[in-house]
């Protein structure tokens, strides 16, 4: 017996089948670029106690408006009134021309620490992923509301208090793995994910079992020990946060930690053997822009901040500020310095910090005189 979506009154979408419609909403998701669809319900109440507890401990650092917003986030229908469900869906970042052994490659960056080359997290070279999922998911949305007619709705990809993670993983998206992100058997963890808030009671997807077993490979590998235990992250020693997140001073305690890292870590995503099975991008949007993943420090340095609004245009990168990536870029020459056995190189990258400290502003200027303390 077909069932008729409830709220939908006798508008043009009543007698829909509502599985029938998931099932659409699942083709129309791939034909607008995403990977995955799914449905989730509203009520996160299980997932009250984590929050809590995570925000108590202080583990959200800087970011205040975690605080302000509290329990809200695993509340949906407090965020937007009426809302009866949530369509998630996931989109894969990997460039199209990836090659095969890219986590190799990378890690492989990783350890030339005595090298010039500046590592960027692979989701910020290409297009701003919050303009690519917000545009499609609204043309989602849209597709929607031409089957079933006028409903309430919003969009959202991390850019509102919601639980991404826990949703995604209710709509069978993925599990939560050690490191907090959301893995995929399909799709490893580089992906991005969105959200629909929807009125209309739509059936659920049923969950997917965890499978990191007894596997360490991402707590072991965090540069910072971020992840101070399975499924729990002190965001303030996330390298992430630390070059993204934090507009103060990086605190010196994790400056040589960071490497040559100016942008993101993505460290816990290399040593994850679930990315074995991570897709390439479907579109142009994330394919790498202005050589970002074999850029050197000095020539990121040189952009004056003209060159550095032009270059990050459209992309996730500009939300940093020229402050703070000059800013991140110090600490990454001050490592280079620390760890070149190449006179010439770190003589190049010790003038071009000098050259600099003078005219730079006074949150620059610290992490400059740092830098320059580094020189063996």
């Amino acid at each position: 017996m077909t069932s008729v979506l409830p709220g939908l009154g006798d508008g043009p979408s009543a007698g829909i089948d509502p599985v029938g419609l998931r099932e659409r909403l699942r083709a129309w998701g791939h034909e607008a670029g995403f990977s995955q669809i799914g449905i989730a319900g509203i009520d996160l109440a299980s997932a009250e106690p984590g929050l809590a507890s995570w925000l108590e401990a202080g583990f959200h650092g800087a970011m205040d408006y975690m605080a302000r917003h509290g329990l809200k986030r695993a509340r949906p229908a407090e965020l937007v009134p009426g809302t009866a469900s949530v369509i998630t869906a996931r989109m894969d970042y990997l460039p199209r021309d990836a090659s095969d052994d890219w986590a190799l490659r990378e890690r492989e960056r990783l350890a030339q620490p005595g090298s010039d080359e500046a590592v960027i997290s692979l989701y910020a070279r290409g297009r701003d992923y919050h303009k690519v999922l917000r545009q499609r998911l609204q043309q989602l949305a849209d597709r929607l509301a031409a089957e079933v007619g006028p409903f309430g709705h919003r969009v959202f990809t991390d850019s509102a208090p919601v639980l991404e993670v826990e949703i995604a993983t209710r709509a069978g998206l993925g599990w939560r793995g050690k490191h907090t992100l959301l893995l995929s058997r399909e799709g490893g963890s580089m992906f991005f994910v969105g959200e629909i808030f929807v009125d209309l009671a739509l059936p659920p997807d049923e969950p997917t079992s965890a499978h990191c077993g007894e596997c360490r490979a991402c707590l072991d590998a965090c540069p910072t020990g971020a992840i101070v235990a399975p499924y729990r992250l002190d965001a303030r020693r996330c390298i992430s946060y630390l070059t993204l997140e934090l507009h103060g001073p990086i605190p010196p305690e994790w400056r040589r930690a960071i490497g040559h890292r100016i942008a993101g870590c993505d460290d816990c995503q290399l040593a994850c053997p679930w990315n074995k099975f991570a897709q390439r991008a479907t579109l142009p949007d994330f394919d790498e822009r202005h050589g970002l993943g074999s850029a050197t420090l000095l020539a990121l340095w040189a952009w004056d901040e003209a060159e550095f609004l032009r270059r990050t245009e459209g992309s996730a990168l500009r939300r940093i500020g020229y402050l703070r990536w000059r800013r991140n870029l110090a600490v990454a020459m001050g490592n280079a310095l620390a760890d070149s056995d190449d006179a010439i190189a770190a003589a190049a990258i010790g003038r071009a910090l000098a050259a600099a400290r003078d005219g730079a502003e006074t949150l620059v200027r610290e992490h400059i005189d740092w830098a320059l303390a580094q020189r063996t």
